[in-house]
C-alpha cells in the first residue's frame, strides 16, 4: 500500500518571486490525487519540493516520519527511493532502447542480476502496454508510447509514491484517455499513492480521488474531488469551465474593473450553472478493484460535516448509485 504524504505550511520563492505560500495538504495513502492550476503556477516546483529536489524556505513534507525539507540528507536520499517520478517528456535517453531506458534505474541503483532485471522490466512494460517495443529507440515511437515508457521506468523500483508531471502534455485526446485508464489500472494493481500534476480537464474530471488547485501563489483548495468539481470559487469555476471570463487572465490576474464589467454584462453567469460530475474511471475488466475506494469512502463519509453542501450532495449521489453503474468515488 502507498504511503501518506503530509505537507505543512510549504512556501517556495525564487529570489524575490514568491511561487506559492503556506501550502498545507495531505495525500491519502494509496489514493490518486490531482493538482490543477494555470500554467506558471508552480505545479512542477511543488512536485520537486515533495521529493526533496528543491528546498522550500518554510514548511515540512513528512513521509514515514522523514522531513523532506529539513531532514538529514541521508534520510532524504533513503526516503526518495520510495518515489517513482514520471517527467513531462518521458526524459528518455535517445541513444538507448526502451528496454535499456526502463532498466536504467535497476542497473544504477540495485545489484540485481540481468535475468532479474529483464523479468522486472518486461513486467512493467506489460503493465503499460509496451510489450513488443523493447528494441525500439525513443525517436522511433509516438509521444504516447514515450509517456508510457517513462511511466514504466518510474515503476521498476516498486515505488509506493508516484508523481506524474503533466503526463498528458503533447498527447491528443484519444491518447490522453488511454493514459488516464492506464493510471487508474496502475493504482488498482499496486495501490500506490499517486499525485498527478496537470491542467487537462479530462484527466481532472475522471481520474482522481482528490483534487487541489494552485492559483495566485496559494492552494485554493484540496480535498475530495467533489469539493473542487462543485466549487463556485471564481478562479476554480473559470478554470473548470475553460472560459475567458473570470479572474484568470493570459499573463496575470484581471483587475477589479474588468471583473465587475464581466459580472455586469452577465458573461460570468456560468458561475451559477450546475456542473455535472463525470463518473470516476474504474479499473479495466479483469483487474482487481482499487483498494483505495473503500478507504476513501470511509474517510470522506467521516468528514461530510466539514464539506460544502454541493459537495455533500454530489458525494451522496455517487454512493447511492447502483453497483456496477460506473460511478466510483
Amino acid at each position: 500500500m502507498g504511503i501518506e504524504v503530509v505537507v505543512e505550511g510549504l512556501t517556495k520563492s525564487f529570489g524575490r518571486q514568491n511561487i506559492w505560500q503556506d501550502v498545507t495538504l495531505t495525500l491519502p495513502a494509496g489514493e490518486v490525487s490531482v493538482m490543477l492550476g494555470p500554467s506558471g503556477t508552480g505545479k512542477t516546483v511543488f512536485l520537486k519540493s515533495l521529493i526533496g529536489l528543491l528546498k522550500p524556505e518554510r514548511g515540512r513534507v513528512l513521509i514515514n516520519g522523514v522531513d523532506m525539507v529539513n531532514g538529514r540528507e541521508r534520510d532524504i536520499n533513503e526516503t526518495r527511493k520510495l518515489f517513482g517520478l514520471m517527467f513531462q517528456d518521458g526524459a528518455l535517453f535517445g541513444s538507448m532502447t526502451l528496454f535499456d531506458n526502463i532498466a536504467f534505474p535497476l542497473r544504477e541503483h540495485t545489484k540485481k542480476k540481468e535475468s532479474e532485471i529483464r523479468r522486472i522490466v518486461m513486467e512493467r512494460m506489460d503493465v503499460v502496454g509496451l510489450l513488443g517495443a523493447e528494441a525500439k529507440l525513443p525517436g522511433e515511437i509516438s509521444g504516447g508510447m514515450r509517456k508510457r515508457a517513462g511511466l514504466a521506468r518510474a515503476l521498476v523500483l516498486d515505488p509506493q509514491i508516484i508523481l506524474c508531471d503533466e503526463p498528458d502534455s503533447g498527447l491528443d485526446p484519444v491518447r490522453t484517455a488511454y493514459l488516464s485508464q492506464t493510471l487508474i489500472d496502475l493504482n488498482a494493481q499496486i495501490d500506490a499513492t499517486m499525485l498527478i500534476v496537470t491542467h487537462n480537464l479530462d484527466i481532472a474530471a475522471t481520474v482522481p480521488d482528490n483534487m487541489g488547485m494552485l492559483y495566485c501563489r496559494n492552494l485554493v483548495t484540496f480535498g475530495p474531488r467533489e469539493v473542487l468539481l462543485t466549487s463556485r470559487e471564481p478562479a476554480v469555476a473559470q478554470f473548470l469551465a475553460g472560459r475567458r471570463e473570470g479572474p484568470i487572465a493570459m499573463s496575470e490576474e484581471k483587475d477589479a474593473a474588468t471583473l465587475a464589467a464581466e459580472q455586469l454584462n452577465g458573461s460570468a453567469a456560468y458561475l451559477d450553472e450546475p456542473r455535472a460530475i463525470q463518473p470516476q474511471l474504474e479499473p479495466s475488466p479483469g483487474l482487481p478493484e482499487r483498494q483505495a475506494v473503500m478507504r476513501r469512502r470511509e474517510r470522506v463519509l467521516g468528514m461530510m460535516s466539514q464539506l460544502p453542501e454541493a459537495a455533500r450532495t454530489a458525494i451522496m449521489k455517487s454512493y447511492a448509485a447502483p453497483a456496477g453503474g460506473g460511478v466510483q468515488s
